[in-house]
């Protein structure tokens, strides 16, 4: 079975965990599904609601309000999906709400940076986390990816509270957070790596996989390392991730900022197909040496200050425009049509109106008599004709 990996990676992983696991791992990789996974956002939609209507789904144990799905159902025709009521995320990624569970004092406002962010996991996830009155920086450096990244996050956003965690997405190398040094709490780093843990999930990766790119991945995620590391406040947590098994992207660059950035390693986990119920996802939690003077900290607004004035900003949660106009509820049917931003007879007040579906916002119409016309950005709209009808509450409404 192993024959359709390649055979570098097969001896590799034999030299990095015992046989057992190790033919566990290559046998799941090429002979099992990947797992469906979903994460609520707890402002929108609630365990509660979700289990009344699908009682027997199992919880992902690591991650609050996460759950299995039993088989991937056609997300893209969920208007509750595009309202940002949940995110569908790979399972094993959901652990950084463990690792911030255990390491991260929540009393009091934090910063945090997601620095190469898209399409958004784990972005929403730790603004799920963070208590409120923090700052999320989330950012990604590739300009179509920083594209994905700003609209899901502006699904996630869109209603929630004003004392809710601000959110800003931005599009900068790691280089250009010069201006930011020691105001950072918690620092993620999911870093481009050699693509490992998606064997089950692109074929691609397992083509373009060499022993040459290992290494040239490990060097570059040092790179990005060297040049982020000033941001962290001494004391500060840096969770470190990757999707990838071997210890060159993995154990020995989380020794190499302990030995030669200053940190100080709390925890370090795999997670494996075939032995673990997600894709393959390494984390290090780390933390940086020194005492953060709480004293001298920087309040939240002033580097979300320094972050408008320095970097490039795609999306800013409190400046971001507010729903306008009286909302009108829409049915399944309706709410589709407004996703694919077709003009809905539908009779309302004249002027700009909010659209909803299930009480929860899809964006903005112009009602002009017994027609809305349609505001929904061009680049979001559902390009498909075809629809398999699902909610994951119910198509009705």
């Amino acid at each position: 079975m192993q024959a359709n990996l390649p055979q570098d990676f097969v001896r590799m992983m034999h030299e990095h965990f015992d046989n057992d696991t190790a033919d566990e791992l290559c046998s799941a990789l090429i002979s099992t599904e990947p797992e469906v996974s979903i994460r609520l956002n707890s402002y929108k939609i609630s365990v509660e609601d979700l289990l009344t209507y699908s009682p027997n789904l199992e919880q992902v144990p690591w991650c609050p309000g996460a759950f299995y799905l039993k088989e991937r159902p056609a997300f893209t025709f969920d208007p509750l999906f595009h309202a940002g009521a949940y995110y569908v995320q790979e399972a094993s990624s959901m652990y950084v709400a463990e690792v911030m569970r255990q390491f991260v004092s929540f009393g009091r406002p934090l910063v945090a940076l997601d620095l190469c962010a898209a399409p958004g996991g784990k972005s929403t996830l730790l603004q799920s986390l963070l208590p409120n009155g923090s700052l999320l920086i989330s950012n990604e450096p590739i300009a179509k990816r920083s594209q994905i990244l700003s609209e899901n996050i502006q699904k996630w956003m869109r209603g929630l509270p004003n004392d809710a965690p601000h959110c800003m997405v931005t599009q900068n190398y790691p280089a250009d957070f010069a201006a930011l040094t020691a105001q950072v709490d918690v620092l993620l780093t999911d870093v481009p790596c050699s693509g490992e843990g998606m064997f089950r999930k692109d074929e691609d990766a397992v083509r373009e996989w060499s022993l040459e790119n290992v290494g040239m991945c490990q060097q570059r995620q040092r790179d990005i390392l060297q040049d982020i590391w000033h941001v962290l406040k001494p004391g500060g947590l840096l969770i470190y991730s990757t999707c990838t098994f071997n210890r060159f992207e993995d154990e020995d660059n989380t020794r190499y900022i302990c030995d030669e950035m200053g940190g100080f390693c709390l925890l370090e986990r795999h997670f494996l197909p075939g032995r673990d119920r997600g894709e393959g996802f390494y984390v290090a939690a780390i933390r940086k040496n020194g005492n953060a003077d709480e004293s001298a900290e920087k309040d939240v607004q002033h580097t979300a200050t320094k972050v408008r004035r320095t970097l490039r900003v795609l999306y800013d949660s409190v400046s971001s425009l507010q729903p306008e106009g009286p909302f009108i509820e829409l049915t399944y049917d309706e709410a589709l049509q407004y996703l694919r931003r077709e003009a809905l007879r539908v009779e309302a007040p004249r002027g700009m109106v909010t659209l909803r579906y299930r009480n929860l916002i899809l964006g903005q119409g112009k009602a002009v008599g017994s027609r809305i016309n349609n505001l929904y950005p061009e680049a979001w709209r559902i390009r498909s004709t075809y629809t398999t009808p699902f909610s994951l509450l119910g198509t009705e409404s």
